[in-house]
């Protein structure tokens, strides 16, 4: 019998994609100057946004994951949208899991005001985090048991390579994350996974072998061209939970008009069934 372990985050991840079939994760990432007129007239667009995205998509996703540089940008109105946005979600019965992005890291102390922002404050359930300070810096987010922490490994972006190509040893600087964050796991169980992106498929699959039991955040299959076939063959742990593939732009702003939100779940449905179409007899 297949065994694996799982907290509250990981359970809720689970049963999203079993529910919605889907390894689809909406990245809440909104940008004022690209608002659909529609919502611009509302007291709140961000929120007016954001809910009517999630409202279209809801059961066609496994996690939502908003950006919080996208919210900061906008004061502390863009703030109190997020927690609104993020309750809402919340709200939902059954909800997907709600994964705040905000790269995450700084010493101990100041670490652990992050966490109580994120999970206490903000209400989400995992949040990505930087594991360049060491576990003494993570340990509070780690603490929170029933919560999820991804933790940066392979980047999407192009210059990743300058630094997480760096030898450590015989093995890439990714490599040696992958391996401390399977160490890291093992004390807080199911709390623990790895931001891995689509652009880099051959490290991917590294990771994949590095890391069996830890999910995998990837972004970068969307408007950033990452090997959507890759991500879905080797994203899915050796317990079979699958990989939450993110996309931002694509989605939210797959229309300009008053039929956006129809547009952005047509494209997340698009997605999802090009992820199962890989997938094969589920």
């Amino acid at each position: 019998m297949t065994t694996f372990t799982q907290n509250a985050f990981t359970g809720r991840l689970r049963e999203a994609q079993r529910r919605n079939r889907s390894w689809v994760c909406v990245g809440l990432d909104p940008v004022m100057q690209r608002l659909p007129e529609a919502v611009l007239s509302h007291d709140d667009p961000l929120l007016a946004f954001a809910r009517a995205i999630v409202e279209a998509t809801a059961d066609l996703v496994c996690a939502y994951k908003p950006n919080l540089a996208f919210w900061l940008a906008e004061g502390p109105a863009g703030l109190r949208a997020l927690k609104r946005v993020i309750d809402h979600i919340t709200d939902l019965p059954d909800h997907p899991p709600v994964i705040l992005d905000a790269k995450f890291n700084d010493v101990a102390h100041t670490a652990a005001a992050y966490a109580r922002t994120a999970f206490d404050t903000l209400g989400a359930d995992a949040v990505t985090a930087n594991p360049y300070l060491g576990v003494d810096a993570l340990r509070p987010f780690l603490a929170h048991e029933s919560h999820g922490v991804f933790l940066l490994a392979r980047t999407s972006n192009p210059s990743a390579v300058e630094v997480q190509d760096l030898p450590v040893g015989e093995r890439p600087l990714y490599a040696v994350i992958a391996r401390l964050a399977v160490q890291w796991d093992a004390e807080h169980p199911g709390t623990c996974g790895l931001v891995v992106g689509a652009t880099y498929p051959d490290e991917l699959a590294r990771l994949r072998e590095l890391a069996p039991r830890l999910p995998f955040l990837v972004p970068g299959a969307g408007a950033q061209g990452g090997d959507l076939p890759i991500a879905v063959a080797h994203g899915p742990t050796a317990d079979g939970l699958g990989p939450v593939i993110n996309s931002s732009r694509g989605i939210l702003y797959a229309s300009s008009g008053p039929d956006f939100a129809a547009a952005a779940r047509t494209a997340a449905r698009t997605l999802r069934d090009q992820i199962n179409h890989l997938r094969g007899p589920q």
